[in-house]
């Protein structure tokens, strides 16, 4: 009687392929970086650039309208790119995203490095646009320390709270999704921004500090 001869190659089970990198980002992932990065420039361009303006000159740009100015460009870019990267623009709004499933974890700190990457290059041309003004928009408490963490505590959640209620629920009106974080955005600016700067956002931050050279 025949016998078949196992090959030590067969005995030995096909280790499990690791997760490739194409599996965690697919290949329409540089595109969403991309955007990314632009939408965050531009919310910093926008936001940081008014403020930096307003801080000099109330004449050509109130406090109010530095606010409004933010909260418009956060609306905007979601309707530009929500349905390309869901415009985060803010390592917050991405790390909350993937703590609910909504991001994959893989993927946050390359979104980080976009926003930070945007950030830092809108902060850098403010600060040749609007030389001599050293300033460009950076978040500077007006109020002692502790009024400012408790005011940011306060203002970040309540952004947070919006942004997951209109882009985490199905059960959401996604078409508004925009208007409503749009509107939170301006209506805590105007609340937090004389005492705290008014910032949620760690990359809105970071940039005019590092352009400005004030942290």
């Amino acid at each position: 009687m025949a016998t078949t001869e196992v090959s030590p190659m067969d005995q030995n089970p096909t280790p499990p392929k690791q997760p490739s990198f194409q599996q965690h980002c697919p290949p329409d992932f540089p595109r969403k970086v991309f955007a990314e990065t632009i939408a965050t420039y531009l919310l910093v361009f926008v936001t940081c650039g008014s403020a930096a303006i307003s801080s000099v000159d109330e004449h050509k740009i109130s406090r109010l309208g530095a606010s409004v100015a933010g909260g418009l460009i956060v609306t905007v870019m979601i309707y530009a790119v929500g349905h390309v990267s869901g415009a985060h623009m803010n390592p917050a709004v991405t790390l909350a995203f993937a703590a609910v499933r909504h991001c994959p974890w893989k993927q946050v700190p390359f979104y980080g490095a976009a926003q930070l990457t945007g950030a830092i290059s809108a902060s850098f041309t403010l600060r040749v646009l609007l030389h001599p003004i050293k300033h460009v928009g950076t978040t500077s408490p007006s109020g002692s320390d502790l009024q400012a963490l408790i005011m940011e505590i306060v203002v970040t959640f309540s952004m947070m709270f919006i942004t997951s209620a209109v882009a985490t629920d199905t059960k959401a009106i996604g078409e508004l999704a925009g208007i409503a974080v749009g509107s939170a955005v301006c209506i805590t600016s105007i609340l937090a921004g004389p005492i705290s700067g008014g910032s949620m956002n760690p990359a809105r931050s970071i940039g005019p500090a590092i352009a400005s050279g004030e942290y």
